[in-house]
């Protein structure tokens, strides 16, 4: 039995609503990255090699010119975000390394977004590559050859769409609050809207993020998420967090708190990664249709840049799709 969660009765007790497990039960194992002839990092994602047309990555903190979050003598890191401990110069050459990678040309112009956690969508074609300061979004979409769309991340989720059939592509930003406002079953929408997606011509990708055995949150979270989807409780889980100190000696850790009043014992644990793939179902996608691609960013700090796990200060990954650009007979000429 464990207090109410909800406001109410103070004294009202009911049982517990989640299941509870041990950390090590949700751990993921982190993909294993490929490793570019100019040393950048990248996950891809299984199956989407065979789309010939599609560009598509998941960048890692290894293989990089930045040196604002790694220690001395360790090689320079795949920093791809403007933060403010890093230096401008080597975020512009982690990108360029990021975009050869991926499309094999530094030259591909790279379209990224100002992120609030908001559900805003845009549009982005070729002129939204060289804006000095660029859209406020958390979602991006282009029918356009020849250019990548990217969304930052450093915990919260990435999550790529890709249409079969009318060559559309999106990127969308997914942390919690832009979950619990449907980012991603809007993002499905918009795609209809714009280029006449169906959803089950759609692919659809999420990326390393925090995992259900690191994302630890409160009451606001957990009534955000009851206010909005009936299948909420399946998105939790109570998680008991083991200590082998605590364990040992566990009466190092009594307090004089009343039972029920103390703050060891299980914490509340959020699964970003399942909520996102069950909108995707719910705009219509079919479940063979979406690749998890795994890694949880918080337990794996030497693979994946980490808000929480580095207390704050972390750099940024890139979540990157595309629409190849076609070759003219003058290329294949040459081919």
């Amino acid at each position: 039995m464990v207090r109410n969660r909800r406001a109410g009765n103070t004294g009202v007790l009911r049982r517990v609503r989640f299941e509870r497990v041990a950390q090590e039960e949700l751990l993921q194992r982190p993909p294993v990255p490929h490793v570019a002839s100019n040393g950048a990092e990248w996950l891809a994602v299984p199956g989407w090699e065979k789309t010939g047309w599609l560009w598509h990555g998941f960048s890692t903190r290894r293989g990089g010119a930045s040196r604002a979050y790694c220690a001395d003598g360790v090689p320079g890191e795949l920093n791809l975000g403007f933060t403010a401990d890093d230096d401008r110069g080597a975020v512009v050459r982690n990108r360029g390394l990021l975009v050869e990678a991926i499309t094999g040309e530094t030259a591909t112009p790279l379209v990224t977004i100002r992120q609030f956690h908001s559900t805003v969508l845009v549009v982005a074609n070729r002129e939204d590559a060289a804006r000095e300061t660029p859209l406020k979004a958390d979602g991006l979409m282009t029918a356009e050859p020849g250019l990548l769309l990217g969304v930052q991340t450093a915990d919260c989720i990435p999550v790529l769409v890709a249409d079969r059939k009318r060559r559309a592509v999106a990127a969308f930003h997914a942390g919690w609050r832009g979950t619990v406002e449907r980012i991603v079953e809007k993002g499905i929408g918009r795609m209809h809207l714009e280029f006449g997606s169906r959803p089950g011509d759609l692919l659809a990708a999420i990326g390393p993020g925090i995992g259900a055995c690191c994302y630890a949150v409160g009451e606001e979270v957990l009534s955000s998420f009851e206010s909005q989807f009936l299948y909420s409780n399946d998105l939790f889980r109570e998680v008991h967090e083991t200590d082998a100190v605590r364990t040992k000696y566990p009466m190092l850790f009594l307090t004089q708190r009343a039972p029920g009043h103390s703050p060891i014992g299980p914490s509340l644990h959020l699964n970003l990664v399942e909520a996102n793939r069950r909108q995707l179902l719910a705009a219509g996608l079919k479940e063979r249709s979406i690749r998890v691609v795994g890694g949880c960013t918080s337990c794996n700090t030497d693979l994946f840049f980490s808000h929480r796990g580095s207390q704050g200060r972390a750099g940024r990954m890139l979540s990157v799709i595309g629409i190849r650009q076609a070759k003219t007979s003058s290329d294949e000429c040459f081919q």
